[in-house]
């Protein structure tokens, strides 16, 4: 029987390509998808909570906020749960799967009528989320060949950042001129997309045979996999105290017209892909440094937006700097948790999604709570600098439990003494 790579090796170029462009235009959907309601937040408010927003603006927009933070656990949930159940299906079928599923579930969040229907709708879309990221990655690494597996992975990410910088600044456009629900429906359409380009272009491949659920959950017997999830999801929340509120801090702390958010969006984006490489980069050198490094970034573009926020200059530097600084944590979180994992690389994988995710939660949940106490549309920044600090405070930890067995010399996996703690015999 022919192997997967023999398969991979007849395909031609133009047909790798195709395939590359078509699992990459998934993540410019999800992308999409993910960050649109940043944009639109005071749209969604003032059409899913009328009343609440009449009386009370503020308050409505903390509120809409728990979209983002629905989203955000859906991711979660789901990025584990399907990436160890689901690792022996074929892959060009399971993203099939997955894609139908976001469409679905995406069109249900632009037509369902209240504000509690449209927050399950959000919660069951982002379930897909990080398994369609692991399983397309696994995918393009396998179309790239040996020697330029990193590069197949970085053009699935790619459409992400991409999302970022153009997808939603003109789906936020469109949202505002035509409403937020029409906005919903065109990222269906991408979805919708997604799924067509996956049938014709990516190739059959089969799953991993020999995963298993049980296999795969044992990191979550390792300690420093706990670590390194906690400071992901610690880190980005920091980015989305702020992203979440970015719409009102344009519009009532710069003083700019509603149009000028999507603008705004453009820079975040840019930041965030400039901080993509660059992070990769750095990490292949030293995980330790590049977390340490962009953590400073981050407090210091932090400090810099809470204090001149008001002003058109210290606004875009401060967001580009944000976005710049927590996407460059992002590739060096995930090295670090590949690196604490082990065998349990598949489900890794899907974890660093799922800390991730739990930090735009944190974020936007804590954001929302100082807005909702009338602290006004700065006061996320102090939230995001606070949680920034912590995560610092979780590497220092991480990097000292290193240091500390390198000195006594123990070589075993990480997490070995939290395994033997929950199961002594």
């Amino acid at each position: 029987m022919p192997s997967l790579s023999d398969g991979v090796a007849r395909l031609s170029p133009a047909r790798i390509r195709l395939a590359l462009l078509a699992l990459a235009l998934g993540g410019f959907a999800i992308g999409a998808t993910e960050f649109v309601a940043m944009g639109l937040l005071p749209n969604l408010a003032a059409d899913l909570l009328p009343g609440l927003h009449a009386s009370s603006p503020d308050a409505a927009n903390a509120q809409v906020g728990w979209l983002i933070s629905a989203y955000a656990l859906g991711v979660v949930v789901g990025a584990p749960t399907i990436a160890a159940a689901a690792a022996r299906w074929p892959r060009k079928q399971l993203l099939l799967v997955l894609l139908a599923c976001f469409t679905l579930a995406t069109i249900a969040s632009a037509l369902l009528p209240t504000f509690g229907l449209v927050l399950v709708a959000r919660f069951v879309a982002a379930l897909p989320h990080g398994a369609y990221f692991g399983i397309a990655s696994l995918v393009a690494a396998e179309l790239m060949g040996p020697g330029k597996r990193a590069r197949g992975v970085a053009i699935v990410l790619s459409g992400l950042t991409i999302a970022n910088v153009i997808g939603v600044p003109a789906i936020t456009w469109l949202g505002q001129v035509a409403g937020w629900r029409t906005a919903y429906l065109a990222v269906a359409a991408l979805f919708a997309m997604t799924f067509v380009a996956v049938i014709v272009a990516v190739p059959f491949q089969n799953g991993n045979s020999g995963a298993t659920m049980r296999s795969e959950l044992r990191a979550f017997g390792r300690l420093q996999v706990w670590l390194a999830l906690l400071i992901g999801a610690v880190g980005f929340g920091g980015l989305f105290a702020v992203y979440t509120y970015v719409a009102p801090l344009v519009i009532e702390v710069t003083g700019l017209p509603a149009l000028a958010v999507p603008l705004v969006l453009v820079v975040v984006g840019l930041g965030m892909t400039a901080g993509n490489f660059v992070g990769g980069a750095l990490a292949d050198r030293s995980v330790r440094r590049t977390m340490y490094l962009f953590f400073g970034v981050m407090i210091a573009a932090l400090l810099l937006l809470a204090f001149s926020a008001a002003t058109l200059a210290g606004l875009l530097i401060g967001v580009f700097l944000v976005g710049g600084a927590a996407s460059a944590l992002s590739p060096t979180i995930q090295t670090r948790l590949m690196d604490v994992a082990h065998d349990s690389q598949s489900i890794a994988a899907a974890l660093n999604h799922s800390a991730l995710n739990l930090g735009n939660a944190l974020g936007a949940y804590l954001g929302g709570v100082v807005v909702a106490a009338g602290l006004g549309y700065l006061a996320p920044i102090w939230v995001g600098l606070g949680l920034s600090v912590l995560g610092v405070a979780l590497a220092v930890v991480t990097f000292a439990i290193d240091r500390s067995r390198r000195r006594r010399g123990v070589d075993v996996p990480y997490g070995t003494q939290l395994i033997s703690v929950i199961s002594p015999s």
